[in-house]
């Protein structure tokens, strides 16, 4: 990584943070006047709108009839420290991206009441500043990380008016009348109206936004399927080089499927779960330094993240060697009809809590039949006692974030009834940890999870990930063909 160069003026009058250690101790007034001049015009002009413009601004027409009279403040969110002067990947707050469509740090939406509506600005960076050596000199200048927008361009892509993010802080600070402020993502923003806000009232605020997400419309239900597409193919790539994850380790897994969201995606939709054998077990198993051997499972829960920041959250639990054993069939086909129930209970007018019950029922009967837990299963059910394995809920809501729709009412989520256009996973799962002494040896370190992404539609669902096989015989048979 190269070092920026830094102006030749005393530490304490510094604009812009330097290098303890930087090999340029300094800028020669030749050198700054210099880079002043001598660049070409590269500003864009006729830019069409980004393909979801119209939805994010219906999008912000109903967060305006819902609040009514009241500023409204979403931030981006800001870079991110991941060690010394190197920052995380820069990944927009989801509340923002899915008001604008706009992905750059640092930005803030502020729809301001007029009249019986608002009107929405979003305040950006604009290009660097080449006259005061910006552009060249700072860290963050774009000879550094590269072009950004100017506001006018940005006006003509997001369909919204834009402003330069530095003077927010000023204009807030004398801001009057309700405010509300998505709160986690910007400290300036929150700074600026520490005066101004309430938790309770910018709760309400993020509560909405959660909630507003949970019926997806036309163009989002168009890239949660570019990413379960994506990722489908994602999971061709793995069981491609499964000799080589055999030869290295769980780590081959995981590159090889970020590859793939990379290439097709913005990045992975949460941290891939590659869990080979016993660690199969382990439901959040993120470490991925493990072990790939040959008879046994490998549990691989991953997901591409489209460029407009849509998820998929897909699991398969597949055989290492290409064959179930015995027991893992055995185990893998409970799972299976767990899920195939669950899938059957996705339904307009179902209850949100269906699905679940509906697999965690098969998953109960097949313990009390195998002998692992008492009956009858009414007893097993009412006292939770298959949780011992089967661990987790049985689904969640899914869009731009993984867990999405996340800060919304129990009575609205959970507690809901499922409507089109509503997303979510069904993903059972059975898991017996290696040093479970209820079980028998056989049992011990085998984990199996089978997970899909599921569209409520007007007359039932449509399974967005139904392009990978689920049936035990489907797995073998496609992983053999991928191997040929």
């Amino acid at each position: 990584m190269a070092e920026e160069l830094t102006p030749e003026t005393p530490e304490e009058e510094q604009p812009i943070k330097q290098r303890k250690n930087g090999l340029y101790p300094g800028v020669s007034d030749e050198l700054a006047e210099n880079m002043t001049t001598g660049w070409a015009d590269t500003e864009l002009h006729g830019l069409e709108a980004i393909p979801q413009a119209a939805y994010t601004a219906a999008r912000r027409a109903a967060l305006s009839a819902r609040f009514p009279g009241e500023r409204l403040v979403i931030p981006a969110g800001n870079l991110k420290t991941r060690s010394n002067d190197t920052e995380y990947s820069f990944r927009a707050a989801t509340e923002y991206a899915y008001l604008t469509g706009d992905q750059t740090e640092d930005g803030v939406l502020v729809l301001e009441p007029e009249g019986d509506g608002h009107e929405a600005t979003v305040h950006l960076l604009p290009r660097s500043d080449r006259a005061n050596g910006e552009f060249w000199l700072s860290g963050q200048g774009e000879l550094w990380v590269g072009r950004r927008h100017s506001l006018a361009e940005a006006e003509q892509l997001l369909g919204i008016p834009a402003r330069d993010v530095r003077e927010l802080a000023d204009t807030l600070r004398e801001a009057r009348g309700p405010v509300r402020v998505v709160r986690g993502h910007d400290a300036g923003v929150e700074a600026a109206l520490t005066d101004k806000v309430t938790a309770e009232h910018d709760d309400e605020l993020r509560v909405y936004l959660s909630e507003a997400r949970a019926v997806k419309d036309e163009f989002e239900i168009g890239e949660l399927q570019k990413a379960c597409d994506s990722t489908a193919r994602g999971f061709e790539d793995v069981v491609k080089v499964l000799d080589k994850a055999q030869a290295t380790s769980e780590r081959y897994i995981e590159g090889t499927f970020f590859l793939r969201a990379r290439v097709e995606g913005n990045d992975v939709g949460y941290g891939s779960i590659c869990a080979a054998g016993p660690h199969a077990t382990t439901l959040h198993w993120v470490r991925n330094d493990g072990p790939v051997r040959s008879g046994d499972l490998l549990l691989l829960d991953a997901g591409v993240e489209t460029t407009t920041l849509y998820t998929a959250d897909v699991t398969r639990t597949l055989p290492i060697s290409g064959r179930y054993t015995e027991i893992q069939r055995k185990i893998y086909d409970a799972v299976h009809d767990a899920q195939e129930a669950g899938i059957a209970a996705v339904k307009p007018g179902a209850k949100y809590r269906d699905f679940h019950d509906a697999s965690q029922r098969v998953l109960a009967e097949r313990l009390v039949e195998w002998g692992l837990v008492e009956g009858p299963v009414e007893r097993v059910l009412e006292l939770g006692l298959q949780r011992r394995w089967t661990l987790h809920g049985t689904g969640h809501m899914l869009g731009m974030d993984v867990h999405d729709c996340a800060a919304a009412r129990t009575e609205a989520y959970v507690d809901g009834t499922l409507e089109p256009g509503m997303c979510l996973t069904v993903e059972p799962g059975l898991y017996f940890q290696a040093d479970d002494l209820t079980v028998p040896e056989e049992y011990r370190g085998i984990g199996v999870r089978i997970e899909d992404d599921i569209l409520v539609t007007e007359d039932g669902n449509r399974n967005l990930s139904a392009s990978l096989p689920r049936r035990a015989d489907e797995v073998e048979a496609w992983m053999a063909a991928l191997r040929d």
